[in-house]
């Protein structure tokens, strides 16, 4: 085993210790201290369009920089599989970041959470690229095209769902800060669209890898699981609390105002 697996199964080995610990902290324990979740005692804060770039920005410039490392760097199935990432991470690192600077309110990101977000993208980053570019193999995977169709029309479908609801959520702050409740749309079958989209967008971003994650890890090579454990604990821990909180604070403005 060369040194650089065994950095690459550490990585992976501390994303599985690492990822219970976040769930059970934000679902249980503490509200994720942003947004309308925003609370004080959480130290400096920034704007929240600088946080959303700093804290994002590792997966776009790391991906840049590992991929053509990978010694599968040069095949097509490995850039046609780079390029939703990439699309999605651009979106995260620069459009969207721009258009929460439009967005006047008073409430910031505090810099810890900013910090953790901006270590945990780092390591999210270097597995998942190292896991395409370098260690999995698709030579004889004869489903490869038929998941890339499945995966990338629920990607695409998903990232159209996030990025129409966070539109829709930025239009509400119009110079106040005060909590309004979306409608139309996919508000009105679920709480939190946005997380929603993002949850379909990494759902088929797993299709697309097809790297399972399998009952029982030990029996298997850790980099066999890298990608859907990364979509499961990236994505599903943030956006399960994320929602929950949202949900509860709107049920409690529309029992306090039966009008709305």
């Amino acid at each position: 085993m060369t040194s650089d697996e065994i950095y690459f199964k550490s990585c992976v080995s501390l994303f599985y210790i690492m990822s219970p610990v976040t769930f059970i902290a934000l679902y249980w324990l503490i509200k994720a201290p942003y947004g309308k979740h925003y609370s004080d005692g959480w130290g400096p804060t920034m704007p929240a369009s600088v946080a959303w770039f700093l804290f994002e920005s590792p997966t776009l410039w790391l991906t840049i920089y590992l991929f053509p490392m990978g010694k599968h760097a040069a095949d097509p199935k490995r850039l046609v599989l780079l390029l939703p990432f990439l699309v999605h991470y651009i979106h995260r690192t620069c459009v969207y970041p721009f258009r929460l600077h439009k967005k006047k309110t008073s409430a910031g990101v505090p810099v810890i959470t900013v910090v953790l977000a901006f270590s945990f993208s780092i390591l999210n980053s270097y597995i998942q690229i190292r896991e395409i570019s370098h260690y999995k193999n698709y030579d004889n995977d004869n489903w490869f095209w038929f998941r890339i169709i499945l995966g990338l029309s629920l990607f695409l479908w998903g990232m159209r769902i996030n990025i129409c609801a966070d539109l829709v959520l930025i239009g509400l702050k119009k110079g106040n800060d005060d909590y309004k409740i979306p409608r139309g749309g996919w508000f009105e079958l679920v709480s939190c669209p946005n997380y929603f989209g993002e949850i379909v967008e990494w759902l088929g971003w797993a299709v697309m890898t097809w790297s399972p994650l399998l009952v029982c890890p030990y029996f298997i090579d850790l980099r066999q699981v890298a990608d859907l454990y990364i979509v499961a604990s990236e994505r599903v821990i943030t956006v399960l609390r994320g929602a929950t909180e949202t949900a509860r604070l709107r049920d409690a403005i529309m029992s306090s105002s039966p009008d709305i």
